[in-house]
Parts: C-alpha cells; sequence; structure tokens
C-alpha cells in the first residue's frame, strides 16, 4: 500500500493530515490560511533547466523588440501608462508639499485621501446663535469662532472643523465643567 505524503502548509509550515475519506483540506486547520488557488505558488524544480532556457529565448525576443522600436518600426503600446503622465505626477508632487504644510490633514470620509486646507472662515455674532447647555454655565461657543475648510483633491468632498485656539477653548471648557462638577 502506497503512503500518502502529507501537505506542508507555506504560511505556518505544519503537516497537515487529512482523513482519506473527506479528501484534501482547502484550507490549512492550524492558520486558516487558503492551500490551494491564487494565493498560494507552487515552485517545481523538476522542469528548472527548461525554463532557464525559456527565460534566455524571451530575453532574446526581448533585445529583438527593443530593437525594431528604437529604429521606429514598431512603436510600443503606452495606453496604459496615460494616467501617469507628468502632470499627474506634478499634481501628486504638489499635494504632498501643502500637505506637509498643514497643521491637520484629515482623510476624506468618501475616498480616504488625504484633504487639502482651502482657508478660514469667521463665524460673527450676526451668523450664529449660541446655545449653553444646562451642564456648562456658558456657551460651548462663543463669538467671533473660526472654522477651517478641508476639501478632498479627488472626489471634492468638503469638511469643517474648528480652528485650532477654538479647539483648545473648547477642551479647557468641558474640563472645567467637571472639575466644577465634583
Amino acid at each position: 500500500m502506497a503512503e500518502v505524503e502529507n501537505p506542508i502548509c507555506p504560511w505556518c509550515q505544519t503537516e497537515i493530515v487529512w482523513d482519506e475519506e473527506i479528501g484534501p483540506e482547502r484550507h490549512c486547520p492550524h492558520c486558516e490560511n487558503e492551500l490551494t488557488g491564487y494565493r498560494t505558488v507552487q515552485v517545481g524544480l523538476d522542469g528548472l533547466d527548461e525554463e532557464v532556457e525559456d527565460s534566455e529565448e524571451i530575453g532574446e525576443n526581448w533585445d529583438e523588440e527593443e530593437d525594431e522600436a528604437a529604429s521606429g518600426n514598431n512603436q510600443p503600446d503606452l495606453t496604459g501608462l496615460s494616467h501617469y503622465s507628468r502632470d499627474r505626477l506634478a499634481l501628486d508632487e504638489t499635494m504632498d508639499r501643502l500637505l506637509d504644510d498643514q497643521l491637520e490633514a484629515p482623510e476624506c470620509p468618501s475616498c480616504r485621501e488625504f484633504m487639502l486646507e482651502a482657508g478660514t472662515q469667521t463665524i460673527t455674532e450676526t451668523q450664529f446663535q449660541p446655545r449653553t447647555p444646562e451642564a456648562l454655565t456658558e456657551p460651548l461657543l462663543t463669538t467671533p469662532f473660526r472654522i477651517v475648510l478641508y476639501f478632498c483633491p479627488s472626489c471634492f468632498h468638503t469638511e469643517q472643523r474648528l480652528g485650532v485656539q477654538e479647539q483648545e477653548r473648547l477642551v479647557k471648557l468641558l474640563t472645567k465643567a467637571v472639575a466644577d462638577g465634583n
């Protein structure tokens, strides 16, 4: 009777013993990784010499294609690379510099890109009616206060946040309310 060789999980290096009635496992019982399919690479060393010869032939064909392209006979197809133009690279570089200058760089809730700071808006008494919660002796926000406007350069979603001074004032107010409440 021929002895069946048990496979070894490529992820956790554990020998997988399977029941002959059920058949081979699809997932490793130890680490739960998939044993077959696109996530597993099977490497065979039997045909290594043949593969080296094939790769040399591919290299020769590649050189011939380069020579033809250089002579102008055959232009390579670059349509797949059109979205990586100079303009796109310049845009990415500019966005990186702008993000480096910002105090905060919130993530866009729509597409997860970093948002750019567009500017600040000062809210005055005529634009805002403050509310004083019962638990506090003063309003959460008093006029004038600043709001920082951010926009996403990819999907153009906008978002507003309180300015840094207003954030600090709000934290102090809420901390003071806890200290006064005890």
